[in-house]
């Protein structure tokens, strides 16, 4: 049995534009670096390797919280000491506190002998989403856990994840450095939705599981737009508007909020395309004095995966 596992553990993408806490994308980079060991002392204790000052406190931490529910079903007296090293920058609207979860629990289930369901490892993991942003959610959980497209199909009375293949895409992803906390976003959603709105918006959720499934780019692109969500989080991005119409115009497919923002994300076909999309993406908010980081890679195939094992 194994004593220590190291994982990577990715960023995502949620929504989608129209698919709000349904739909979720892996990206390749950039990840965590998450170490479990296995340890003979009960409980969990949480080590960060990083300049975050997060939380060390495992139930304010969304690792140590996921931990502590997978040991709620570990008949064995078992702790685990976990060591983080935060490639993605919280609050970033990338999945950086699903990263940290879903990380912990895949290196926890490979130490355990992989007992464990992915549908499981995900319960586990909304542990520690709810930590974060106050809602057990999975958009960003399920694409760290399984790779590639992700559809959170329910929550209830049953988690039920499906994982669709993803055509080949580049993304380019912009995060401004403004803060966008996820309970905030939250609170300027709308309580109702006109049917003409909500007929628009399954329309376009069809469309992009289509377009996904049948490699057609043109279908994802016209199916990206959100009607409900983004405009009511377009005051909270400065540029947005703008980021994404010179996005299409650099040869885009489409794209939006990634999650609850800041970060604007969109789909390419091409890694030449994503990279003048990116630069484009980045000029915005060079034009506006605001600093920005720029991601720019594939999608990523796989969720969360072991890089080393120590007996």
């Amino acid at each position: 049995m194994l004593n220590s596992v190291l994982v990577h553990s990715p960023a995502t993408l949620s929504n989608l534009g129209c698919g709000f806490d349904v739909f979720g994308l892996a990206l390749t980079a950039p990840y965590d670096t998450v170490r479990v060991t296995r340890s003979a002392k009960p409980g969990v204790r949480i080590q960060h390797l990083d300049s975050y000052n997060l939380p060390t406190d495992p139930l304010q931490n969304v690792a140590g919280v996921a931990l502590l529910a997978m040991l709620k079903d570990v008949p064995e007296a078992i702790g685990f000491d976990v060591e983080i090293t935060k490639g993605i920058m919280p609050g970033s609207g990338v999945g950086s506190s699903a990263a940290s979860a879903a990380g912990a629990v895949v290196a926890a289930n490979a130490v355990l002998g992989n007992r464990f369901s992915k549908m499981q490892l995900v319960d586990f993991a909304m542990e520690g989403e709810a930590v974060a942003s106050g809602t057990r959610h999975a958009d960003n959980i399920a694409p760290a856990i399984f790779g590639g497209f992700t559809v959170v199909r329910a929550l209830q009375p049953a988690i039920d994840i499906v994982a669709l293949p993803a055509p080949p895409l580049w993304v380019a992803v912009v995060h401004p450095q403004i803060e966008v906390k996820t309970s905030d976003s939250r609170k300027v959603l709308p309580t109702s939705v006109p049917l003409g709105l909500a007929v628009r918006q399954w329309a376009n959720v069809a469309g992009l599981v289509a377009g996904f499934m049948t490699a057609d780019y043109e279908l994802i692109g016209r199916s990206l737009d959100d009607y409900i969500v983004e405009p009511a989080r377009l005051p909270l991005i400065p540029g947005l508007a703008k980021a994404r119409k010179r996005a299409l115009a650099a040869g885009a497919i489409g794209g939006g909020i990634s999650g609850s923002g800041p970060s604007i994300f969109m789909l390419n076909r091409d890694e030449v395309t994503a990279q003048v999309v990116g630069a484009a993406l980045g000029s915005v908010f060079a034009e506006l004095g605001i600093e920005f980081n720029v991601y720019v890679g594939p999608v990523g195939t796989q969720g969360a995966y072991v890089v080393s094992e120590e007996i």
